[in-house]
């Protein structure tokens, strides 16, 4: 009854996430893990000493990264564990601190960057675009708690997409050419065993941030009090 209690919008959020999640209106925000995925793995490239030419996205929710250089492990594994972290920063940040629309807005402008460098396809495009702005436009001109909101729907999107992604993409279908796949082709060891350790990995940065990040209480308050540790 204490978890409830204490967790009970973070519940609420998740039970519609599950009730909607095969639904058209969900799809925006699986395209949008799709994008933190891509990032990630471009970001992995770059900060191993590669170059980026060109992220896209496709509607029914797939996308690539073309970069060259880097380490070509790091960049293959950074995909769905990097895209996992982002979520769990951005719930972690609504729960924890005051900062909701400075985070959303910079994750907004970080869309736009990431869209004028490397973006090339029409519809990645429109999408980003849209998604950068509406970022933007959130963190400028609605309340605290609307971007709460929308941050905590992000990071609970993430955490509950990428294990179920990891999983059918690697081991339920591992004969695909997924991430685990290329890794397998050029480190050796079958496919599965790298979707194995992504997703013991996943669980893994799951329950630590829902056991050591949550607290007692997690709910917003609408009284315009500070946030505190519960």
């Amino acid at each position: 009854m204490q978890i409830l209690k204490g967790h009970w919008q973070l519940i609420l959020i998740t039970l519609v996430l599950f009730l909607f999640w095969n639904s058209v209106f969900v799809v925006p925000l699986k395209i949008l893990i799709v994008y933190l995925h891509e990032l990630a793995h471009a970001l992995a490239a770059i900060l191993t000493g590669g170059s980026v030419d060109e992220i896209s996205l496709s509607p029914n929710q797939g996308g690539h990264v073309i970069a060259r250089g880097g380490n070509r492990f790091l960049t293959l594994t950074a995909g769905y564990l990097g895209s996992l972290l982002f979520g769990v920063a951005l719930l972690l940040l609504a729960l924890k601190t005051e900062a909701d629309r400075m985070v959303l807005g910079v994750l907004g402008g970080l869309t736009l960057i990431v869209t004028a460098l490397y973006i090339r396809d029409w519809f990645a495009l429109a999408f980003c675009l849209a998604t950068g702005i509406a970022m933007l436009g959130a963190a400028r001109y609605l309340s605290v708690q609307a971007n709460d909101l929308i941050l905590r729907v992000i990071g609970l999107s993430s955490i509950l997409y990428v294990p179920y992604d990891i999983f059918d993409d690697t081991i339920r279908r591992s004969g695909i050419r997924s991430d685990a796949y290329m890794l397998a082709e050029e480190f050796g060891g079958p496919t599965v065993f790298w979707g194995g350790l992504w997703l013991a990995a996943s669980l893994a940065i799951i329950y630590y941030c829902l056991r050591h990040g949550l607290g007692e209480n997690s709910n917003m308050s609408f009284s315009g009090k500070r946030k505190t540790e519960g």
